[in-house]
């Protein structure tokens, strides 16, 4: 009997989605006779039961194309919007799932994506995930399609601000995404030639940092280059934050975005006064995001969705497929829901970066 599978886009965009809905697509239809369904802007399109037939026509000349055609949002079944309440609408995407026939819904998406599908097999539906961030922070997976475009792009930035801060003596802090783990900072920080990387995983020291910048300027290099993480903190924020636990917020909070750029606001204004250098802030925010996905994520993005289509065919699911060595492998949902892939400090990359000399804000 034909197999009916849906597919979704969750979260924040990212490089290789359409690589991969095209991946599952095409191996799903020209290999087994499935039939696609695409729900538009992520959980809330499936809710709203917003449907996109994915053919052989709507799959074709996707593979280079950035962002997501399905759309996207960063909606959850059981917290949703709606009316202007927020609302527990899993039981309407259920209704939905059923009232499309649908033998599987396969769900592309980050930590949050993982979260919210593993609720939904919770509730008895057949769900596969693929795992995409620029952010490379699933746990479970070797890489998650999405960061390898992202990192040569924040590679390449900082490429063209080593001009400017050469040329001005100036202090350039470069603020990369990654707010729960490192890994674009410091890949495109040692990419680049950063001086300094600040990540989340390394809690740095101000001084230690404005101290390396000193240093260089003592041996005659009159510029520096600080790749941030936009969720690094200082020690000094560590021990603040330490001391207020258990105490109530406050009720107006500034949004993540806002947040992270007051930190790397605060950042360079002491770095220019400990070390008499003009500093400059770049943040490359949502540039990072964007443009054509590279080959090598376009290829993982590929190899992961097809692999997705072999599973569904055997039926297995609850499961988001892995990116294993040049392989990929199946792993529960339970396994890797909620968790996060941080860099682990004794990390080669970290091992590297300080061999060459490359300050890492804590010592």
């Amino acid at each position: 009997m034909t197999k009916y599978v849906g597919i979704l886009t969750s979260g924040g965009d990212s490089p290789g989605l359409n690589a991969a809905i095209r991946g599952v697509g095409k191996a799903a239809i020209g290999e087994h006779g499935m039939q696609i369904i695409g729900f538009r802007d992520g959980f809330r399109g499936l809710m709203e039961n917003r449907t996109m037939r994915l053919d052989g026509g709507e799959l074709s000349d996707i593979l280079t194309r950035g962002g997501t055609i399905l759309g996207t949002s960063r909606d959850k079944p059981h917290r949703m919007p709606v009316g202007g309440k927020v609302l527990d609408m899993t039981d309407v995407i259920v209704g939905n799932y059923d009232d499309n026939h649908l033998d599987c819904l396969v769900c592309l998406g980050g930590g949050g994506t993982l979260k919210n599908a593993l609720r939904l097999k919770e509730k008895g539906l057949n769900v596969i995930t693929l795992p995409k961030t620029i952010d490379n922070d699933v746990a479970g997976t070797d890489i998650t399609f999405g960061f390898d475009t992202a990192l040569g792009i924040a590679t390449d930035a900082i490429d063209r601000l080593h001009s400017t801060a050469h040329s001005h003596h100036r202090i350039i802090v470069v603020e990369i995404m990654g707010h729960r783990a490192g890994w674009l900072a410091l890949g495109a920080g040692m990419a680049g030639g950063a001086d300094v990387i600040l990540i989340p995983e390394i809690p740095y020291d101000v001084e230690s940092v404005a101290e390396a910048i000193r240093e260089r300027s003592r041996k005659g290099k009159n510029f520096s280059i600080v790749a941030v993480a936009e969720g690094a903190v200082s020690v000094e924020e560590v021990a603040a934050a330490d001391k207020s636990k258990g105490k109530k917020k406050p009720v107006a909070e500034p949004v993540a975005e806002t947040e992270y750029a007051v930190r790397t606001v605060r950042l360079a204004k002491r770095l220019e006064h400990l070390t008499g250098l003009e500093a400059r802030i770049t943040i490359l925010g949502h540039l990072q995001r964007g443009g054509i996905p590279s080959a090598a994520d376009r290829l993982l993005a590929t190899r992961l969705g097809t692999a997705a289509t072999a599973l569904i065919a055997k039926g297995r699911y609850g499961l988001m497929v892995a990116a294993h060595g040049d392989g990929t492998r199946p792993v529960k949902l339970e396994e890797v829901a909620g968790k996060v892939k941080t860099v682990p400090v004794d990390h080669p990359w970290i091992a590297s970066a300080r061999h060459v000399g490359t300050c890492m804000g804590d010592s």
